[in-house]
């Protein structure tokens, strides 16, 4: 029985409630009195539940799409403005017990290497990443209780924060391990941890333990609480996803905002961010062998659909994705990629040797972190590099009410000039700085407190002149 309050995910993940909103949506995808209705509450900005924009998504009236195409685009505008947070993967160790079919760390792949950072190998790859001029963090790890222990996360962790490299700093790292108890998300959480995210990969439970035939991942029901137990822990902001790929997108669509519903129910609020990956080719994988991937066409339509249905939550697109892919659904929804990324274990300080690699999966955009910096102003985009809400307490329901009142933009849009600023000065090429310049001149203007516009030109000043960093609102 469907239930979003429930603790069990047979309940707010049902199989039923999904098998029925399908059917609902392919029953009203021609309804076009239906959809006018579904858009005239999508534009008040609150959201739409699952049943609602599965209609949207099934949608296949050019006219209508459209309309949705330039929602999305127009409540992007809305909350997030033009700011891309940026942020870079880093992966410590690829041990992994589990058996998913879909990645290269499964425990029968002999052929990858296993690897493991040591905390001064972590400490060359964070300065490397500062080098880049990173400041946001994605820690990734495989399951493996002897090699990626707790208290190896939390050492990391540590040694991440204490580096200062010249004028470098990770001032937010997020991570993204295997489901685990709720007194180790506390240790997270006290550790200062920005995102804890996890994938579910597919809501379709038979499929899902299909795909996951040995190991701890194996149970269902476990990882799929896994962001309640993240909750109860102390965590404020946790992150969701699929991999399209696996199973159909409509099933996987449904059970992602039935999932994120159930969070806004349960603990009065919804996800900080949903990624949204696409199945690709590893070392021992061959994505053409599942049958159930996605064009770029219809990757666009979840986008903007995603978009719409949860306005407020953060998505992220990742380096999965071509250069052309990425440039559609940052229009469409997309307010944080990342840039420069590895996949491998390391590979940031020193590229791995053509016999050792360990990726999890292939890069599709392999530009540098300054060339994606470049491309993104080029568009009119202010890549951000701010982590200030963290660090100022704005965190879970506290950032989704400032999110949600529009109050955000009021520290967002300063804070991402600063930031990029920051990058400018200390790690951005000749013409990448030439086109940051102008770009921040002419954002400023865009500050709409007078008082604050002030302070920043002020701290823009001390950052250009001063050398001073790590101004915030």
């Amino acid at each position: 029985m469907y239930d979003v309050n429930s603790r069990h995910p047979d309940d707010f993940i049902n199989h039923q409630e999904i098998l029925e909103t399908l059917a609902f949506a392919e029953e009203n995808r021609h309804n076009e009195a239906l959809i006018d209705e579904i858009l005239a509450k999508a534009r008040k900005r609150r959201g739409l539940s699952h049943r609602d924009a599965a209609v949207l998504l099934d949608c296949d009236i050019e006219e209508k799409n459209q309309e949705i195409y330039a929602l999305a685009e127009q409540i992007k505008k809305d909350f997030y403005g033009n700011r891309i947070v940026m942020f870079a993967p880093l992966y410590l160790s690829n041990y992994c017990i589990n058996g998913c079919t879909y990645c290269p760390y499964h425990m029968k792949n002999r052929h990858i290497p296993r690897k493991q950072l040591s905390q001064e190998e972590i400490r060359r790859e964070v300065i490397a990443l500062q080098d880049m001029g990173h400041k946001r963090l994605a820690l990734e790890a495989g399951e493996d209780p002897v090699h990626n222990t707790m208290e190896y996360y939390l050492d990391s962790i540590n040694t991440i924060y204490s580096i200062k490299h010249k004028n470098g700093a990770i001032r937010r790292v997020n991570i993204n391990i295997a489901a685990t108890t709720v007194d180790n998300y506390r240790l997270l959480k006290e550790a200062g941890i920005g995102t804890y995210i996890l994938f579910q990969e597919t809501y379709h439970k038979e499929s899902y333990l299909a795909l996951h035939p040995t190991g701890p991942k194996h149970d269902y029901d476990y990882h799929t609480t896994a962001m309640d137990r993240a909750m109860e822990g102390g965590i404020d902001d946790v992150g969701i996803g699929v991999l399209f790929g696996l199973d159909k997108y409509r099933y996987e669509f449904t059970g992602l905002l039935m999932h994120a519903e159930h969070l806004e129910a349960a603990f009065g609020v919804g996800p900080h961010t949903i990624s949204v990956p696409r199945l690709r080719d590893a070392d021992d994988i061959d994505a053409s062998s599942f049958k159930n991937g996605i064009d770029d066409d219809t990757f666009a339509k979840l986008v903007a659909c995603i978009r719409i249905a949860v306005p407020y939550t953060g998505m992220i697109i990742s380096t999965r994705e071509s250069k052309a892919c990425r440039e559609r659904v940052l229009h469409l929804g997309i307010s944080q990629i990342s840039g420069g990324s590895r996949t491998s274990v390391g590979g940031y300080c020193e590229p791995e040797p053509e016999d050792a690699r360990s990726e999890q999966f292939d890069v599709i955009d392999n530009r540098t972190l300054d060339e994606v910096v470049r491309w993104l102003m080029e568009m009119d985009y202010i890549p951000s590099f701010c982590t200030a809400c963290y660090r100022e307490g704005r965190t879970g329901d506290r950032f989704m009410s400032l999110c949600k009142s529009g109050q955000i933009q009021n520290c967002c849009h300063p804070n991402a000039l600063m930031t990029l600023e920051e990058y400018l000065m200390d790690y951005a090429s000749p013409e990448t700085k030439a086109i940051g310049d102008r770009l921040i001149d002419r954002e400023i203007r865009n500050v709409p407190n007078p008082k604050a516009r002030a302070v920043v030109e002020e701290n823009l000043c001390l950052i250009r002149e001063n050398n001073r960093r790590d101004f915030r609102f």
